[in-house]
């Protein structure tokens, strides 16, 4: 063979190669983007609400429900613990997957929906007329492993608001205790979902308590 037709043999072989290269890589990264994107990220939600609610007679009341304000240390998708006073810890390999207000508020409205005493339940972005506003705060929501035995810890402080005047009608503090059954996030979790039913159950009585 000359050196002309080696040089021009040499010349296809490389181009072949890239070409297969080429190939590879785009199959490779077509496997990828249509492969689960493997995370050691655990994602939990609360999306409990209690199994049984006080019923009522529908009236012509539209109650607001605001979003739940919240203590900053919890404003987050980071799932906190505490395993000394004063302290304030959150795991790293599991989250929410939203944060305790962003959850807490369409619970708050499906479980006062279910009471049947409300002619509508809004929430934001709905800003018009309404007869009554239930405005909430997260205190506490952390896994609480200083007690024995553990306990996932609820605060929460209610305010029910007068519509037209923006006056406060009543206020209550509603602090719950779960206990984790195992140290573990996943038994947190369980016991995160149990507490907000039942802080669910006592926000809905402390509302219809207030109702005409």
């Amino acid at each position: 063979m000359s050196e002309r037709g080696y040089r021009r043999a040499l010349s296809h072989t490389r181009t072949a190669i890239r070409l297969v290269v080429a190939t590879a890589a785009m199959l490779f990264s077509g496997c990828s983007l249509f492969s689960p994107v493997e995370s050691d990220i655990r994602v939990s939600v609360v999306d409990k609400i209690p199994s049984e609610v006080p019923q009522r007679q529908r009236h012509a009341v539209t109650l607001l429900i605001l979003p739940p304000s919240i203590n900053p240390v919890y404003d987050t998708i980071r799932m906190a613990y505490r395993t000394a006073p004063h302290q304030v810890g959150y795991y790293r390999h599991h989250q929410w997957g939203a944060t305790p207000s962003q959850m807490l508020l369409p619970l708050l409205a499906r479980t006062l929906e279910n009471t049947n005493y409300f002619e509508a339940v809004a929430t934001p972005p709905y800003f018009g007329p309404h007869n009554f506003a239930l405005r909430t705060e997260i205190v506490d929501f952390v896994q609480d492993y200083t007690s024995t035995p553990a306990t996932l810890q609820l605060s929460l402080r209610v305010q029910l608001i007068e519509g037209t005047s923006n006056r406060i009608i009543a206020s209550r503090s509603i602090s719950l205790r779960k206990p984790i059954l195992q140290e573990s996030p996943g038994a947190g979790v369980v016991a995160a979902n149990d507490a907000a039913a039942n802080a669910l159950r006592h926000t809905t009585l402390f509302v219809l308590e207030q109702m005409p």
